[in-house]
Formats: C-alpha cells, sequence, structure tokens
C-alpha cells in the first residue's frame, strides 16, 4: 500500500529502542515512506519522551504528527498496529497544540528562549527554598512565594509533572493555563491559579544570589536565573493526530476519573 491512497506523503521516525526500531523495520516492508522534509504526516514510533524531543528538533514544521506507543506510558500516542496505517491516519482526529514561550533573564544579563509543549518549571538549585514574586500581565499577583519551584502548564501537560504536583487536570479545549506550586511553604495552603491562555506570566527570582532558581521549559534548562516571562506563542502550532476513538481530549478526561 502506498501513500498516495490518502493523497498524502507519509514520513516515518522511531527512537533508538530495540521496540521501535523492530516496529520501524516493519513498517517499511508494508509502506512506503517519504523523507521528513518532504512529509504532510510523520509516524513517529516510540514514548512520549522521544515525541516530546522529536517535536522540539522539527519545530515549526508542516506535518501533523501520528505517534504510535513503542516507550512506556503513550499518553500522546496512538496504539501501535501494523495493519490499516493509512486508513487510521485519514479516519484520525486531529488536535492544534501550541507550546509556551519562555524567555528566561539569567543573573549575568543574558536571555535565553525556549519553548515548552508541557510546561515552564522553575526549580531551586540548592538546599535553600526560593523565593519568587508572581506577575500576571504585569500585576503583581503574589509578592513572595516561598517553595521548591513553581510552573505554568499547558493543557497537554496538564496530566504530567503538573498533576504529579497536585495540579488540576485541564480539558483540551479549556483555553486556559494551570499554575501549579512545588512544595509551597509561604503561603503555605496556596494551591495555585487557573489563567486564561492568553496570559502573560513573570517569575522574579528574589535574593538569586542566595537562593538560585533553573528554569526549565520541557527539557531545555537555564540556570542562575533572574526573571523568566511566559506566553503562549499561537504563531506556532503543533498538529498531533490521534485515532478517533482514543482522542487527546478523551484521555484528559478519563485521567480525571482514575482512583
Amino acid at each position: 500500500m502506498t501513500t498516495s491512497e490518502n493523497n498524502k506523503k507519509i514520513a516515518l521516525v522511531a527512537s533508538d529502542t530495540d521496540a521501535a526500531q523492530d516496529a520501524a523495520s516493519a513498517l517499511r516492508n508494508r509502506y512506503d515512506f517519504v523523507n521528513v522534509d518532504e512529509a504532510d504526516v510523520i509516524v513517529a514510533l516510540g514514548g512520549d519522551g522521544f515525541i516530546l524531543h522529536f517535536i522540539h528538533e522539527i519545530m515549526p514544521h508542516k506535518a501533523s504528527i501520528f505517534g504510535m506507543n513503542k516507550g512506556t506510558v503513550g499518553f500522546l500516542l496512538n496504539d501501535y498496529h501494523e495493519e490499516g496505517l493509512v486508513e487510521r491516519i485519514k479516519a484520525s482526529t486531529p488536535i492544534t497544540l501550541h507550546p509556551l514561550r519562555m524567555t528566561a533573564e539569567t543573573q549575568d544579563g543574558r536571555q535565553v528562549e525556549a519553548l515548552a509543549i508541557n510546561e515552564v518549571s522553575l526549580l531551586r538549585q540548592t538546599r535553600q527554598t526560593a523565593k519568587i514574586r508572581i506577575l500576571v500581565d504585569g500585576k503583581v499577583r503574589m509578592e513572595e512565594l516561598v517553595c521548591d519551584g513553581i510552573m505554568l502548564a499547558t493543557p497537554a501537560g496538564s496530566t504530567a509533572y503538573n498533576l504529579s504536583a497536585h495540579g488540576p487536570i485541564i480539558p483540551m479545549n479549556a483555553d486556559i493555563m494551570a499554575m501549579t506550586p512545588i512544595s509551597a511553604f509561604r503561603p503555605r495552603r496556596w494551591k495555585g491559579a487557573l489563567l486564561p491562555h492568553n496570559s502573560e506570566v513573570t517569575f522574579e527570582i528574589l535574593d538569586p544570589a542566595k537562593r538560585p532558581v533553573s528554569a526549565v521549559a520541557d527539557t531545555r534548562e537555564v540556570r542562575h536565573i533572574a526573571k523568566v516571562s511566559i506566553k503562549q506563542d499561537r504563531s506556532i502550532k503543533i498538529n498531533l493526530l490521534f485515532d478517533s476513538h482514543h482522542t487527546l481530549e478523551e484521555r484528559i478526561l478519563n485521567e480525571q476519573f482514575i482512583n
């Protein structure tokens, strides 16, 4: 079966694990694939970590991504089957993600930009807690948060680190972001906030020389930061394809009913 039957050019990528490489070999024996830079759809084999790394490598890219799980959790992926790949892609449901754009300013004055599909997290670098001032759209909302860290998560990332830090699960179409503290010490009972997707969030590090903090956008880490600004970048579109019976929206909804 060739890609022309679906009128789309399909590429194939796989992580370097044995399971993913074996699956890729099996698919190449059944289907015709093009190079990634020519593709309308990219079939990606691996786990969630591989998919995130791959999206960052090619972003922005016009192609949609149809992932199949050859990793552990596979939250961002479909089940792996060799049969009916072209038909599955044709019948799939698209989800469009917009990443967060982080602009971090370091203590020595450097500016570093990075994109995050899941979350931007701030983490203390030493044994001492971080002290962070929180601004939303230029207005101070919390003068001082004493904590191990804090994050801003997208709906797609709300079931990842955000959920582990006891943040809320966000439906994909909610157009909001989750601001979630990590082990807040003062104010002890603050559980975080939900913000409109078009909010601009700024975290200012208080006493950064004594209490250094790093910022992480998915996998990109910037250490010894003084300030971080975060805003959703609506100009970048990441199109993921899911089997219609098990979309990302359905998975996120299901997560809210798991014991």
